[in-house]
């Protein structure tokens, strides 16, 4: 117990510091990753207990090339939290996040309560629409050093949010065929698609659901669930204008000031 807390206590003064901090796997290795999902958890109950509010979940490593480079064969998941949203064509402060990156992504808003052992069926049923969504992922480990346990422990390096205004039903979006770019400052910087998501973007949601079931904290109704990068992050700075589109759905921007 000593080294989660000591490893969460870390990670909750990077983050009020602004000052990263080594990587942790120097300290809990590369391999134990329930370990690292606790001091997650340790992280997340000194957030709750001063009263922070969660509001959803984050996928994390559904590329798998991202995989292939940290050495795992699984996504990751991390919390969102109610005071990291940005509104959509809002502003988020540079010095709020440590080495922000920006990625774009679906996300999945529900309507119902996922059963603990979920099938794509149930995944279906439960969520009420799409939405299009921007991730401001930062890292609490120095120059993002990082392998599986250091992210995980990091709440899956999970820092701000942005989601679209448009909600679209499930079955007026073409989940991998439908193409994405990231543009900064009006230059194209990052594209994809949504197959570059786990081939679907419902497959990493119907992971994150098995797990959280797994966990016996299953995923609920109102659940904000951003379902992973649909192409490659890219780093942004201070007056940076962020812009994305994804085909189907409106524009999604924010600024970092």
């Amino acid at each position: 117990m000593e080294i989660i807390s000591k490893a969460g206590d870390a990670l909750i003064a990077a983050a009020k510091s602004g000052v990263a901090i080594e990587p942790l796997r120097h300290e809990i290795g590369v391999t134990d990753i329930d370990q690292a999902y606790a001091i997650q958890e340790y992280v997340r109950a000194v957030r709750l207990k001063s009263g922070g509010k969660i509001v959803g979940k984050k996928i994390g490593l559904t590329s798998v090339a991202v995989q292939k480079q940290l050495g795992v064969d699984q996504p990751d998941f991390g919390m969102l939290w109610a005071d990291t949203h940005i509104p959509n064509g809002g502003s988020v402060s540079y010095t709020d996040i440590l080495q922000p990156k920006a990625e774009a992504e679906l996300a999945f808003i529900l309507k119902a309560d996922v059963p603990l052992q979920p099938t794509m069926d149930d995944v279906i049923q439960a969520i009420d629409c799409v939405k299009a969504s921007i991730e401001v992922v930062g890292s609490r480990i120095v120059n993002w050093d990082i392998r599986i346990t250091d992210t995980v422990a990091d709440n899956a390096s999970a820092s701000h949010f942005v989601l679209g205004d448009q909600k679209v039903n499930l079955d007026e979006v073409d989940l991998t065929g439908c193409g994405m770019k990231l543009y900064v400052n009006n230059e194209l910087r990052s594209e994809g698609s949504g197959a570059a998501c786990l081939g679907n973007p419902l497959n990493a949601v119907l992971w994150l659901a098995n797990e959280m079931g797994r966990r016996n904290t299953p995923l609920q109704a109102g659940d904000i669930i951003l379902s992973g990068a649909l192409g490659p992050m890219v780093p942004i700075v201070a007056g940076d204008h962020i812009l994305a589109k994804i085909d189907g759905f409106d524009d999604v921007t924010f600024s970092c000031v």
